[in-house]
């Protein structure tokens, strides 16, 4: 009996493996307007390859809020997950800060 629960544990381990890791990514919430979707923005800041200055590089993801509990402004953790729609390939893991409104519309246009 122990043989066999170690081999079905080992598959499971392997298949683990094969799935590989999925990406995390932490942005904040843009805009929530859309039914169980939030457009999460992610800035990130790199160094150019000629010129050696820092840019910013902005990307916008839509991900799945399934409860729909974030809110324009929030901090956010999202992952990778199978295409959910067109254009929908990320999940909302968790909320990390929730925003301040009066923050929030001086900081987002």
């Amino acid at each position: 009996m122990t043989d066999t629960s170690q081999a079905s544990a080992a598959s499971a381990a392997s298949t683990a493996d094969n799935r590989g890791s999925r990406r995390t990514i932490t942005g904040t919430v843009l805009s929530s307007a859309m039914n169980k979707t939030v457009v999460v923005i992610v800035v990130r800041r790199v160094r150019d390859r000629r010129f050696h200055k820092f840019m910013t590089r902005r990307v916008h993801y839509k991900a799945h809020d399934e409860q729909n509990t974030a809110k324009v402004g929030d901090v956010v953790e999202i992952v990778e997950s199978r295409p959910i729609s067109k254009t929908k390939k990320w999940r909302l893991l968790r909320i990390i800060t929730k925003a301040d409104q009066t923050m929030v519309k001086e900081v987002l246009p």
